[in-house]
């Protein structure tokens, strides 16, 4: 009997992934007091930059924990995780840059693969 652990596989993905990302982006919500003093990597102003990275690392992983939107969420997550690597860390040595790397491959693969049918976009299959 042949037994395909794809889903739970992906559960634990989204959980695993999904968790870790929220304790770097929890912090990030001391910076409302004076989002001036958030750093501003793509030049959209500290603001808008703090809004996208809250995005990226609290709403979008809080989508994949419970598997909502997954596809839409991956691609958030992964796009912040693009600019923590390539562009907050552009000039860092790769042990630097290697959690936002970890966390940009988990993400596309949750985009590529989906959240799996433990998961609320699971439920209307």
């Amino acid at each position: 009997m042949k037994k395909n652990f794809t889903d739970l596989a992906l559960l634990v993905l989204r959980l695993g992934f999904g968790g870790f990302m929220l304790t770097h982006g929890i912090p990030k919500f001391n910076y409302l007091s004076n989002p001036a003093e958030f750093p501003d990597p793509i030049h959209l102003g500290p603001t808008l930059s703090l809004l996208l990275c809250l995005i990226g690392e609290v709403i979008a992983p809080i989508l994949l924990i419970v598997g909502f939107k997954t596809k839409w969420a991956a691609i958030l997550a992964a796009l912040t995780m693009m600019v923590a690597a390539f562009v907050v860390h552009a000039k860092d040595d790769l042990a630097t840059k290697e959690h936002a790397l970890l966390y940009l491959f988990a993400f596309i693969v949750l985009f590529l693969a989906g959240a799996g049918k433990y998961s609320l976009d699971g439920l209307k299959k």
